[in-house]
């Protein structure tokens, strides 16, 4: 007999749907194999699917693509945030999830969510032949945390590069990707998203690169709080600050879908 189990299409770092990233959400009374967990995530076919569990020790959350499971996301965490306040009566304004990456906190204030990650800054670093090949415009400088970050001169140098994935997808960073990143016109700073071999090839909003991206910017042009924009086709709006060794990454959500699915 199939077993149904309830989940939610949200739209993460945006207050408008069909922008922003989607995430599922799917809540669970107890752990499914991490086989299921991964098919689950497949036939979502959405950068992360967001599993989490409720216990008497807190909020346990994982996170999958349609290919592995990553140690951090922040548009999926934002958006189980929401799925937990708005959908599950949730009536507390910080919310504790337990995860790869340690305790994560998300507070709630007026329609805002705001993820507390770890900084992760990037030091200087060269560009593997995989990747430098594949990029259209070249980057001024390379650095390196768990991703790659690449700085450029201009937001239109961001929007306009092109990235070839046949030469791209000869690299596997694991968990990691490729960050491009350059001064913002409207905001403090612009950037997007790229992971070889992945089913997808850029993200949408990419909460985790911001925990190398604030630390970055917060030292390069001497601000705490920022805000910025990642210019993927669907784009995201981001609000930053850098918290000593913590970034706060804030944002909007709003639910798609809700149903069920089967296993």
């Amino acid at each position: 007999m199939q077993k149904k189990i309830k989940f939610y299409q949200i739209d993460a770092f945006t207050n408008k749907l069909f922008s922003g990233n989607p995430a599922c959400v799917v809540p669970l009374n107890t752990w499914l194999e991490d086989s299921v967990l991964l098919n689950i995530a497949k036939e979502n076919a959405v950068p992360e699917t967001a599993f989490f569990t409720i216990q008497e020790n807190g909020i346990h959350l994982r996170w999958f693509t349609p290919d592995i499971e990553m140690d951090l996301c922040g548009h999926a965490t934002l958006a189980s945030a929401h799925c937990i306040i708005q959908h599950m009566d949730y009536d507390k304004a910080e919310l504790e999830f337990k995860t790869l990456s340690g305790t994560l906190k998300v507070n709630h204030s007026n329609g805002m969510y705001f993820l507390d990650f770890p900084s992760r800054p990037p030091k200087k670093s060269t560009l593997p032949n995989q990747i430098k090949n594949a990029l259209s415009i070249p980057p001024l400088e390379v650095y390196k945390a768990r991703d790659y970050l690449l700085l450029y001169e201009t937001e239109s140098d961001v929007q306009n590069l092109r990235v070839n994935r046949q030469l791209f997808d000869q690299i596997n960073l694991g968990t990691g990707g490729v960050i491009i990143t350059s001064k913002g016109k409207t905001v403090d700073f612009v950037s997007r998203f790229f992971t070889p071999q992945a089913s997808i090839l850029e993200d949408p909003v990419t909460g985790s690169a911001h925990c190398s991206l604030i630390p970055f910017w917060a030292k390069r042009i001497q601000k705490q709080k920022m805000n910025a924009l990642q210019l993927s086709e669907r784009g995201g709006e981001l609000s930053c600050e850098l918290v000593e060794d913590r970034v706060l990454i804030g944002g909007e959500a709003c639910t798609y879908a809700e149903g069920y699915l089967s296993t």
